[in-house]
């Protein structure tokens, strides 16, 4: 009767979450020095109070899934990538134009499931096309017609 704190006390740490003790991931996975990932932040400045831009497609989305075992072996890893390239295809953005993403949110999320969980990545943002800017005395040229 007295060892029974032995089973008792671990027990009861594990299924409240005690702070003192390492999650189970970082026992079973070895501890890495990688920095974080790479995160580019580029700005297009858009001067609302210029009309120097058009809104072309609100909402645009992609996303990219992956899947884990057990929530936390990665398998397939959702890629920021896949889910831009999805999101530019959605848009119908063209090379060559003057467009550009604005409002750009990029959400991380996984669902767990018994056995294993589905990490994703969705991003959602606004497509701006730029008009170019007309001096005093010029008109603005009109899409489609030639210069």
């Amino acid at each position: 009767m007295r060892g029974w704190y032995i089973i008792i006390l671990p027990s009861v740490c594990v299924l409240t979450g005690c702070a003192a003790i390492a999650p189970l991931t970082s026992v079973i996975t070895p501890p890495s020095n990688e920095s974080p990932p790479l995160q580019v932040h580029e700005q297009t400045r858009v001067d609302l109070e210029k009309d120097n831009f058009i809104l072309v497609k609100t909402n645009a989305w992609g996303h990219s899934d992956g899947f884990s075992l057990l929530g936390f072996i990665t398998i397939v890893p959702p890629t920021l990538n896949k889910a831009l390239q999805r999101m530019y295809a959605t848009a119908e953005m063209r090379p060559g134009s003057p467009q550009s993403v604005a409002h750009l949110v990029i959400e991380k999320s996984t669902s767990y499931f018994i056995l294993f969980g589905i990490p994703k990545v969705q991003v959602r943002a606004d497509i701006v096309q730029f008009r170019p800017e007309v001096g005093i005395g010029e008109k603005p040229v009109a899409e489609n017609q030639p210069p």
